[in-house]
């Protein structure tokens, strides 16, 4: 695991799109997993600026998303289809026939799940997985549990992230209370993770995550054991860990 420390959100979102801009160049046709949430955001935002001065062509890229709501329809503002298409999609040249998200209006748990690891399967694997980190740990929406859950599952969201997803809805009873996503061992699948963390609430997750025993009650733990893992964290996550970092 390689920790690159970066001074504040926006550098940390530079560097992150460095990265994975670096994927695109190398490999066209790349597929990359990508993640929603208030933290890729400016890495996305950093993308859609490079290619609008034609530094980037997303022309024969592939993507596979995390997660999806259940129960929210893709014109949902608050689906992460929409919010795929608000932030990365309808700024550049990518094929959106290839691009791939659970369908969160299959309300047969079962079928989504096996649609979309049949998907992920057939598209030979992701070569870059973009992460954000869960205040307890999530990766996707794998909460904390007393297993790794293996390939795309339908999960009952804690109380803890339900609050966090509260500040994109109106209100409480409005956010859903249940998601399809990728399963870790689809994650740990991927032949390069970057995982990008920004902010001090998120500083001692991110010793627990990184530094600690390696558990289910911490999902983002397992990433220790990938073999090419890139966490992008600035200052304020990385506050906890400077006994650490050396």
């Amino acid at each position: 695991m390689h920790i690159v420390k970066a001074k504040d959100y926006n550098d940390m979102s530079r560097k992150a799109a460095n990265i994975i801009s670096a994927q695109i160049i190398m490999k066209p046709d790349c597929v990359l997993g990508l993640a929603t949430g208030s933290t890729p955001i400016g890495a996305y935002k950093q993308l859609v600026e490079w290619y609008r001065k034609g530094d980037l062509d997303f022309s024969r890229v592939s993507t596979v998303n995390l997660d999806e709501y259940r129960g929210l329809s893709r014109d949902d503002e608050q689906s992460y289809y929409y919010f795929m298409n608000e932030n990365l999609f309808d700024h550049v040249n990518i094929d959106k026939s290839r691009t791939f998200l659970p369908d969160g209006m299959e309300l047969d748990s079962e079928k989504a799940c096996e649609d979309y690891n049949a998907i992920i399967q057939s598209m030979g694997g992701v070569d870059l997985q973009l992460l954000g980190l869960g205040h307890n740990g999530h990766i996707g929406f794998n909460e904390p549990g007393i297993a790794f859950e293996k390939q795309t599952h339908c999960v009952n969201l804690t109380e803890r992230t339900i609050k966090a997803n509260m500040r994109f809805f109106l209100s409480e009873k409005d956010v859903p209370r249940q998601a399809y996503t990728m399963g870790i061992k689809t994650i740990m699948s991927a032949h390069k993770i970057l995982v990008v963390v920004s902010g001090e609430e998120k500083a001692q997750i991110v010793r627990e995550a990184f530094f600690g025993p390696i558990t289910p009650a911490v999902p983002a733990s397992i990433l220790q054991l990938h073999n090419d893992v890139v966490v992008v964290a600035d200052e304020a996550a990385l506050a906890e860990c400077g006994d650490l970092l050396g």
